[in-house]
């Protein structure tokens, strides 16, 4: 399938499936249930999935670290009958941010030819992300956090107290989080949702430079299918805790335990990335239900032509 076709063919279905399970997860923001939100919105986002003309096979699931409910990786999805495609996707990114009705939250999912993805195991990774408009090669995951700064200060042309790094606020980031503030630039904590935190960089509204810190293998290819659509960078290395997870790895093929991936490494082929917002947030509005309609904004982002586009969707409920 030639790269125009398939994005053509596919962005809006992306957009209909995110849009699915961003309205059921939203219905039960603030309830205080993590698995409940997260099982509405992955019920809807496979039956949307299954009403697709595709012959899709999930790569990226998400829940088997936290036993929640899964769209689970090597699932079949869809009529069988259109395109061989990987899917990634994360039903509910920010199940906690949902649970408490705040910010951020989000329902992402990727698209790809079949083999486009890296087929990443549900463990760690230490990531750096930044969005385009860099030389190739100014930051480095194994370069120290001041020294990534300073080197995208100097890239933009101004001062390091002008930047601004996003760091998932986890006890073990306080190495990163001394190290920026030392040489004087802003950390942006968050609290959940480190695909969104990696896709900020990409969008100037929301005054994010540089993505930092370790989270979820699996959200790290989803946020790269999303920084290869804009043309940004991404590094990133497995991390592992346990002697399982090295075996759940070598059981999908990775051997090297140590390789720091390239974005190119992690999204091989041309790539569609949907986002809903779930919450309100930086980058997209939340879900609203309003005198019997329901408004969604989605940005869907192609990688061939790198076109970012943003839909409202407003329909009766």
């Amino acid at each position: 399938m030639q790269s125009t076709d398939f994005e053509r063919d596919l962005a809006m279905d992306a957009v209909r499936v995110t849009e699915a399970a961003a309205i059921a997860a939203s219905k039960l923001a603030g309830r205080g249930d993590e698995k409940a939100a997260d099982q509405v919105a992955v019920d809807a986002m496979r039956t949307a999935l299954n009403g697709l003309d595709i012959d899709g096979k999930i790569v990226i699931g998400e829940g088997e670290r936290d036993e929640a409910p899964m769209l689970y990786i090597g699932e079949k999805v869809g009529t069988g009958k259109g395109p061989k495609i990987d899917i990634a996707l994360d039903p509910l990114e920010g199940t906690t941010l949902t649970a408490k009705a705040m910010a951020n939250a989000l329902a992402v999912m990727a698209f790809s030819p079949s083999g486009g993805m890296l087929h990443a195991p549900d463990t760690y990774m230490d990531k750096i992300g930044i969005g385009p408009g860099y030389p190739e090669g100014i930051v480095d995951l194994d370069a120290e956090p001041a020294e990534n700064v300073l080197a995208l200060a100097r890239a933009k042309g101004v001062n390091v107290s002008e930047i601004t790094a996003c760091v998932l606020d986890r006890p073990r980031h306080a190495d990163i989080i001394a190290s920026l503030r030392k040489v004087g630039a802003r950390v942006h904590l968050i609290t959940d949702g480190d695909v969104a935190g990696v896709i900020h960089t990409a969008e100037p509204e929301t005054g994010i430079d540089i993505y930092l810190g370790q989270g979820g293998a699996p959200e790290g290819v989803l946020a790269c299918a999303a920084l290869k659509c804009v043309g940004g960078q991404f590094q990133g290395r497995l991390v592992f805790k346990k002697d399982d997870e090295r075996a759940r790895a070598e059981r999908i093929g990775i051997t090297d335990f140590d390789r720091k991936y390239s974005l190119n490494e992690l999204v091989k082929t041309d790539a569609i990335f949907a986002a809903t917002g779930v919450t309100k947030g930086a980058m997209l509005d939340g879900v609203r239900f309003e005198r019997g309609f329901v408004t969604t904004e989605t940005l869907v982002m192609t990688s061939a032509d790198r076109t970012v586009r943003r839909i409202r969707l407003r329909r009766p409920v």
